[in-house]
C-alpha cells in the first residue's frame, strides 16, 4: 500500500491548522480511510491530539534536529499500513531559524524532501480580499514548495467567505472549503497555554464536533486528490537516539507525559523494553531495569505529592546507587533538591542532584540547542554531539555543586554554556534529546 501525504501550512501560529488537521483527521478515518497524522518541529503535544484522533500512534518529524535520512525512515514506518498521511506545519510554513539548506526546522523543509503539496489554513478574520494576495505570496514564495489549494478559516459570513474565496481563486488557487466562525471549535489552553489530549475531559467529543465542521465545510474528496503519493526512499536509523538501555523504567504518570513518540518507537525497534512506573503513585522503577528516564511533564502541578511519594524517593536513589538515572526538563527538577511551586510554596525533592529550581516567577526558555555530553550517560558517550530543544518556564534559583551534564549551544552553534548536572550514575538537564547531531 503506497500512502498519499499532504502538509497543512499556514501563513502563522493560531490559524487554526491543528483545529483542520485533528478535524479532517477523524473525518477521514469515518469514511474508513487509513489516515494517520504528524507534526512538524519539536511538538510533543500535537501527536496526541493526532493520535486521540485516529487511534493511530502520531509522530514528530523534525528538519533541523533529524537528519535527512533519519526523517525518511520515521516519515516511511509511519506511512506503513496507511493510505492517508496529513502533516501539520508548526508556526508558519516557512518559519525556522537560520541553518543549513533545508534543516531550518521549517515545514517548507519537508515539503521539499518529500516532494509534497501544502493545504493551506488562512484566517480570514480580519480581512477579504488581502486573503487573495497572502494566498499569492505562498503560492510564488517559492518554485519548490507547491501550493496545492486553500482552506479558508473563520469567515464571518456568507459574504465573507466569497470576498476573500474569489479573490484567493482569481489568483490561480482552488480554495477547497469555508469554515466560519465557530468559538466552540478552538481548543482550549492550560498550564503553560497547553493542554494534552488526554487532559481533556471531554476531548472526543471535542474531535467529533471538529470532524462534522470539516465534512460539513470542506471537500474532503478534494483534500484526499490534493494528496501526493508517498513515494520516499528508504531512510536510515544511524542519527537516531540510541535506547539508553535494555529494560528502560519509564516515569508515566501526570506529572511525568513529554516523550517523543519516535523515541519509543525506536527504543523498541531497537529490542529495548520499557517499563513504566508511576513516582504519582509512589511507585519505584523496578529492580529488573538496567536505566531509569524521567521524562518531561508537570512536576511543579504535583510537588506536593512527589514530595510525599517516600516509596518512590527511596526506591530511585537506591536504584542510583547501581544503575545509570537522567532526567529531562521535569524529570531533571524532580532530581534536585527542592521545587518551588507557582504559590512559593518549597517542596522536597529526590535530592539525587544538587540543584534547587522555581516555577514562582516565570521565564520563558525556548529554542533549538545542540549538547556535546561531558561524560558517559544514558544519553550517549562523552563528546557525542545531541540535537534537541529546551521549553521550559521553571528557573534554577541554586546550580548546587554537582558537575554539569553537557555544553550546550543554540540551533545556529552559538555556545551557551555548560547545563544540566550529573553525580556518579545520575543525570539530567532542562534539554529535551531528539536526535543524534
Amino acid at each position: 500500500m503506497t500512502a498519499r501525504a499532504l502538509i497543512i501550512g499556514a501563513p502563522r501560529s493560531g490559524s487554526g491548522k491543528t483545529s483542520v488537521t485533528i478535524g479532517l483527521l477523524r473525518a477521514f478515518a469515518r469514511r474508513g480511510v487509513k489516515v494517520r497524522g504528524i507534526k512538524t518541529g519539536p511538538d510533543y503535544i500535537d501527536p496526541g491530539f493526532h493520535e486521540a484522533a485516529t487511534h493511530r500512534p502520531g509522530l514528530n518529524l523534525d528538519s533541523w534536529a533529524m537528519a535527512p535520512d533519519l526523517l525518511r525512515h520515521l516519515a516511511r514506518g509511519q506511512a506503513e499500513d496507511a493510505e492517508l498521511l496529513l502533516i501539520e506545519s508548526a508556526m508558519g510554513l516557512f518559519d525556522g531559524i537560520v541553518s543549513e539548506e533545508n534543516r531550518s526546522g521549517a515545514a517548507s523543509d519537508l515539503a521539499r524532501l518529500f516532494r509534497l503539496p501544502v493545504l493551506l489554513v488562512l484566517d480570514v478574520s480580519g480581512q477579504s480580499q488581502t486573503a487573495g494576495v497572502i494566498a499569492y505570496g505562498f503560492a510564488h514564495y517559492d518554485p519548490t514548495v507547491k501550493i496545492a489549494a486553500c482552506v479558508l478559516n473563520r469567515a464571518g459570513s456568507e459574504r465573507h467567505k466569497k470576498l476573500c474565496g474569489d479573490a484567493i481563486q482569481a489568483a490561480g488557487i482552488p480554495v477547497v472549503g469555508t469554515i466560519l466562525r465557530d468559538p466552540s471549535l478552538v481548543l482550549p489552553e492550560r498550564h503553560l497555554g497547553l493542554v494534552q489530549a488526554s487532559e481533556h475531559p471531554e476531548m472526543d467529543a471535542h474531535i467529533e464536533r471538529l470532524a462534522d465542521a470539516m465534512e460539513a465545510s470542506l471537500d474532503l474528496d478534494a483534500i484526499y486528490a490534493a494528496a501526493k503519493p508517498f513515494n520516499i526512499p528508504s531512510g536510515s536509523t544511524e542519527k537516531s537516539l540510541r535506547p539508553p538501555g535494555q529494560r528502560i523504567a519509564l516515569a508515566q504518570d501526570a506529572a511525568f507525559t513529554f516523550l517523543y513518540p519516535h523515541l519509543m518507537r525506536e527504543w523498541r525497534s531497537a529490542g529495548a523494553e520499557v517499563v513504566p512506573f508511576s513516582p504519582l503513585a509512589d511507585e519505584a522503577p523496578a529492580v529488573g531495569c538496567d536505566v531509569c528516564w524521567l521524562p518531561g511533564g508537570y512536576p511543579e502541578l504535583h510537588a506536593g505529592r512527589l514530595a510525599a511519594a517516600e516509596n518512590f524517593k527511596t526506591g530511585l536513589a537506591r536504584f542510583a546507587e547501581t544503575k545509570p538515572v537522567h532526567g529531562e526538563c521535569g524529570g531533571y527538577m524532580v532530581l534536585g533538591e527542592t521545587l518551588e511551586d507557582a504559590d512559593g510554596v518549597t517542596h522536597a525533592m529526590t535530592g539525587l542532584l544538587s540543584h534547587r529550581t522555581s516555577f514562582a516567577k516565570r521565564k520563558m526558555n525556548l529554542g533549538y540547542r545542540q549538547a556535546e555530553i561531558a561524560e558517559n550517560s544514558p544519553l550517549g558517550r562523552k563528546g557525542d554531539t545531541i540535537r534537541g530543544h529546551e521549553f521550559h518556564y521553571a528557573s534554577v534559583v541554586s546550580p548546587g555543586t554537582d558537575q554539569p551534564f553537557a555544553t550546550i549551544a543554540d540551533g545556529g552553534g552559538k555556545p551557551i554554556g555548560p547545563t544540566g548536572g550529573r553525580r556518579d550514575l545520575v543525570s539530567g538537564a532542562f534539554f529535551h534529546a531528539i536526535a543524534r547531531g
